[in-house]
């Protein structure tokens, strides 16, 4: 090979290298994910480790970048974002993805559930199909992770409706289902942003909130707290949802990636999250928080208050479908036990 040879094939090999580097920069797609969870938390630890992975395996191909703490917004705001393409996905809670798809809430619909055990039971059944649902409503959801049951949490005892009518109850924004609920039995809840629950603690606005043991100890709120009425009102979760327009775009190999190592991440999580709610229970109980469970019942009482809101709410809570179909799921798991 001669010299002017040599030197043309040394050529078109960097032209050949650079062009393949351009190439693969060009197509390489980063996801802008907001959420409400702080920097630091377990959520964020594990986010940042599986976008690493992702990274990664794809070869730089798929990137995550976060915007945690809530400096998007609130839920509601994080979806405008996505919609003009400023994100492209978000980590929320199922109810505020239930003006896109009601059936999102279908987990947090108010006394449902009673124990892990049952939650256990149906999510395997219940998950695909909200997948599927939000697929359908130009939604990819790459993870439903478990929050955790909230409580009725507050600065004296709530065994009874009675009790509940004397409190300042906090409920979050558009909550447009609880809300509905506490007016039928009578009480007139107060609506703040999540920012604005421990000021209103401080100041007295509010006496008595919904919560996670670990919310209330991740948010502070549980110095203001005395008394936690031990019924699960719900059951949360955190949905993580990108924008199927900018999640089609990767390739499919490249899509399956992404989604495995988020569902082991999730998985991962499901059982750290039921742990560290073990856990705050734990503390709350040694920091002389009291327990206070109502008689049979009363909770049955609640309960019928909360069929009827749902029935009357009709498609807005849920699907009468997907509805019955929990329902049923349920019945079979309690006559098991």
């Amino acid at each position: 090979m001669s010299l002017f040879q040599e030197s043309k094939s040394i050529i078109l090999i960097s032209i050949a290298i650079i062009s393949l580097a351009s190439f693969s920069s060009s197509n390489a797609m980063t996801l802008k994910i907001a959420t409400l969870a702080p920097d630091g938390t377990t959520w964020m630890k594990k986010m940042r480790a599986a976008a690493t992975e992702i990274d990664k395996k794809t070869e730089g191909r798929v990137k995550f970048k976060f915007y945690p703490g809530g400096v998007m917004g609130n839920d509601k705001s994080v979806m405008k974002k996505i919609r003009l393409g400023q994100l492209q996905g978000g980590a929320l809670t199922g109810g505020s993805l239930a003006s896109i798809y009601p059936d999102m809430q279908i987990y947090s619909l108010p006394m449902v559930f009673e124990n892990y055990e049952e939650i256990d039971f149906v999510r395997p059944i219940i998950d695909p199909l909200l997948k599927k649902g939000m697929k359908e409503k130009g939604f990819t959801i790459l993870g439903i992770s478990e929050g955790g049951f909230a409580y009725l949490m507050s600065d004296s005892t709530v065994v009874n409706i009675e009790d509940l009518k004397k409190k300042k109850l906090w409920i979050p924004e558009d909550d447009v289902l609880n809300e509905a609920l506490f007016v039928k039995m009578g009480v007139y809840p107060v609506t703040l942003p999540l920012a604005d629950v421990y000021t209103g603690l401080q100041t007295g606005l509010i006496d008595t909130i919904g919560a996670t043991p670990t919310g209330a100890l991740a948010f502070q709120w549980h110095t203001r707290i005395r008394s936690i009425t031990d019924v699960p009102l719900l059951y949360l979760v955190g949905v993580l949802v990108v924008d199927n327009k900018r999640f089609d775009k990767i390739s499919p190999g490249d899509q399956k990636i992404v989604k495995d190592t988020v569902a082991e991440t999730f998985a991962e999580m499901d059982a750290v999250n039921r742990k560290d709610n073990d856990s705050a229970r734990q503390a709350l109980q040694k920091m002389s928080t009291e327990f206070a469970r109502p008689d049979i019942k009363e909770i049955a009482y609640w309960n019928t208050f909360a069929d009827e809101v749902i029935e009357e709410m009709g498609n807005k809570a849920a699907s009468p479908e997907l509805y019955k179909q929990l329902k049923e799921l349920l019945a079979k798991q309690r006559a098991k036990n």
